[in-house]
């Protein structure tokens, strides 16, 4: 059982910068790797980043690619998401989570763990 809570969400204007962190309870962050996903109004629910246990392995989304930086501090038992150069596609709830599985993982149904969310609000 691990709970997650994201935090740094707001209203922006485009071409700001914003950093959510996704706090971990727990002893055993370290196991997990972690994603993070994002939701729109009226759309389906997509992959942005996901980071290996290690922090030394990162993938992207192509939409975020370039603009977004995924990291984790263990001894915090936090993961961050950079957002720089905001656009208003941008805008959505994210939410972190966590996978026990080896490799890349894209698909939410290999995450067991989610957090609520975290509303991101891009304006033009």
């Amino acid at each position: 059982q691990v709970q997650l809570v994201e935090s740094g969400g707001g209203l922006v204007q485009a071409g700001d910068s914003l950093r959510l962190a996704c706090a971990a309870s727990g002893r055993t962050f370290s196991r997990y790797r972690m994603g993070w996903f994002r939701q729109a109004p009226g759309k389906e629910r997509e992959f942005v980043a996901t980071i290996s246990r290690s922090g030394e392995t990162t993938y992207y989304a192509n939409a975020v690619k370039g603009r977004f930086t995924i990291s984790r501090d263990n001894a915090k038992n936090t993961v961050y998401l950079q957002m720089n150069s905001l656009k208003p596609e941008d805008t959505a709830v994210y939410r972190c989570a966590a996978s026990q599985r080896l490799g890349v993982q894209t698909e939410e149904q290999n995450y067991d763990y989610w957090g609520q969310g975290t509303q991101v609000t891009v304006s033009s």
